[in-house]
């Protein structure tokens, strides 16, 4: 039999279909010869199969007593799907569910080695981490198809549909997949409007690899440009703020997919102690009625450089807390 993997699986039932196997026996059923045996039950045991060798005049191979072997193969949009279910499972628990890493692991075993290879290498093309309780994870083959498109630098020919829900198709150099606050994420080059795009795995209706390959930029990093690319999306509304806070601080109001951070001045006092910082945050919004609550979670110093739209929203936003606390009792 030239199928490795077919032979090992034929191997498998050869050895529970008896008490006792002999090495002879074992090469004449499968045709090959007594070396290509004790090398396929010697990976057999490698993989964990409970397999003896009985030496002696009536030696050969057997199932250990009393367990049983089920020869299962799993295809690579299976393995793709367990992974995809594994992350969910712990983003929404947020401990690691041992049994299932377990679990795939015994899968990515049970693959033919080159196989495995593969589907450790699409594995190898995701990054990040799922926060919170994800939303519906994407197709499994669609993540295999884009995973492999990574890993080969295949050029990927996508049917994608927007935000507002207009079908469109794109021609992409994919870089990276990323998980990032519970959804997946493409980072591609878009080669219609030849610039680098973010798309939602969740919002690619077909994948296709093409034959055309393409040479990625040398050492970039998927989830970190993916995070960039939020701060800078283009949205109605572009406000810059400075505030006196150290960056720890700030970042716990203002991540870093939401503004865009860099220090202004960092003064010292007249005793040689190090002052609160300065810092310049950049921000891009569709609407602004979420800022002036955040501004005044930061409790610190403040200063509004642009836009004036945000100066009024703070003023109205003021005078309501002050009405509020000046009001002693309900009407």
């Amino acid at each position: 039999m030239a199928d490795t993997t077919a032979r090992a699986l034929r191997l498998l039932e050869l050895l529970q279909s008896a008490q006792l196997r002999t090495v002879a026996e074992l090469a004449d059923l499968l045709a090959v010869d007594e070396r290509t045996v004790r090398r396929d039950v010697a990976r057999l045991i490698e993989l964990g199969m409970p397999i003896e060798a009985l030496r002696g005049r009536y030696g050969g191979y057997r199932v250990v007593p009393g367990r049983r072997v089920l020869p299962l193969m799993f295809t690579s949009e299976e393995v793709m799907s367990v992974f995809l279910r594994l992350t969910r499972s712990q983003a929404a628990s947020g401990a690691p569910d041992l049994a299932a890493q377990t679990a795939l692991s015994k899968m990515m075993r049970a693959l033919p080695s080159a196989d495995a290879g593969r589907i450790g290498a699409r594995l190898g093309a995701i990054s990040g981490t799922l926060d919170g309780a994800p939303d519906d994870g994407p197709d499994p083959a669609v993540m295999l198809t884009l995973a492999d498109a990574v890993d080969r630098h295949l050029v990927l020919d996508l049917r994608y549909v927007t935000r507002d829900g207009t079908p469109s198709r794109r021609t992409v150099q994919p870089y990276g997949l990323v998980a990032h606050s519970r959804r997946w994420y493409l980072l591609a080059f878009d080669t219609t409007v030849q610039e680098e795009r973010t798309f939602r795995v969740d919002r690619i209706r077909t994948a296709r690899s093409t034959q055309a390959t393409f040479t990625p930029p040398l050492k970039i990093d998927a989830a970190e440009r993916v995070v960039e690319r939020f701060a800078d999306a283009e949205y109605r509304w572009r406000v810059v703020l400075c505030i006196r806070q150290t960056e720890e601080h700030i970042r716990t109001h203002l991540p870093r997919t939401i503004a865009r951070l860099d220090l202004v001045e960092h003064r010292e006092d007249a005793d040689g102690l190090a002052t609160l910082p300065w810092h310049r945050a950049e921000i891009h919004a569709e609407s602004l009625h979420w800022l002036p609550p955040v501004i005044a979670a930061l409790g610190c110093d403040v200063v509004i450089e642009s836009p004036d739209e945000l100066r009024e929203q703070v003023r109205l936003a003021a005078t309501r807390m002050l009405d509020a606390a000046g009001s002693s009792r309900a009407p």
